[in-house]
Order: structure tokens, then C-alpha cells, then sequence
């Protein structure tokens, strides 16, 4: 039976054939621009917490530079820089312990529940495996 318009099943097999290829590269154009977009945004949006950060030390160094000021007004001076001193190396050891004892738990980076589902299914799917 021969298709409308005086075409042959070849034509119309080519012509799907490049409109599936346009399609496929339109696609891949697609994505590399949304991904150059998602780049660029995570690049200065990266920046800019970096910038945020940088101002954030500053501002805890004078915010303890200020609290061993106001210290130093009824305490010797170097009594007050010694309380600050001391202070951050306790408020340090502590984040550091707690920090510690977290990464423990992430290590390996093993998805432990994953591999061992994948295992379940793999033997499921072998047929020797049970539920």
C-alpha cells in the first residue's frame, strides 16, 4: 500500500531517521547549557560563600579581640587575652572531638545498604536467593 503523497517507506524510514538525530542533538545542546548555566551559578555562588566566610573570620576576630578588651577593663590585659586563649582552644578540642566522632561514622563511604540490596537482587535474579 503505498503511503500518501507519493512517498516511499525508504524516504519516510530516512526522514524519521534525521529528525531522531536533530532531536538527539538538540538534546545534547540542551543539556550542555543548562549545565554550563548550573556551572556558572555554582561558581559564583562558591565564590561568594568563600567571601562570606573570609569576612566571617574577620568579624570573630574582632568580636574576641572586643571580648578581650572588655575583659581587660576590670582583669590585667594579659590576664583577659588569656581567658580568649583559652577559650577558643576548649571551643576547638570540642569540634574537633565531635567533628571526629562523626567522620567515624561516614568511613568507608560505602553505601553498606545499597551494595547489600544490589546483592539481594543479584541473587534474586539468579534464582538461588531467598527474601
Amino acid at each position: 500500500m503505498p503511503i500518501p503523497g507519493n512517498r516511499g517507506i525508504g524516504s519516510v524510514i530516512h526522514e524519521v531517521a534525521e529528525r531522531a538525530s536533530a532531536l538527539a542533538r538538540l538534546e545534547a545542546e540542551l543539556a550542555m547549557l543548562e549545565l554550563r548555566r548550573k556551572i556558572t551559578s555554582l561558581g559564583i555562588g562558591g565564590a561568594l560563600v568563600a567571601g562570606a566566610g573570609i569576612f566571617g573570620l574577620f568579624a570573630l576576630g574582632f568580636l574576641l579581640a572586643t571580648a578581650a578588651a572588655g575583659l581587660a577593663t576590670f582583669l590585667d590585659a594579659w590576664l583577659a587575652l588569656l581567658l580568649v586563649g583559652v577559650f577558643l582552644l576548649v571551643s576547638s578540642a570540642v569540634a574537633a572531638a565531635v567533628g571526629i566522632s562523626i567522620l567515624k561514622r561516614g568511613v568507608p563511604p560505602i553505601p553498606e545498604r545499597a551494595v547489600d540490596e544490589a546483592k539481594l537482587t543479584a541473587n534474586a535474579l539468579k534464582g538461588n536467593g531467598r527474601g
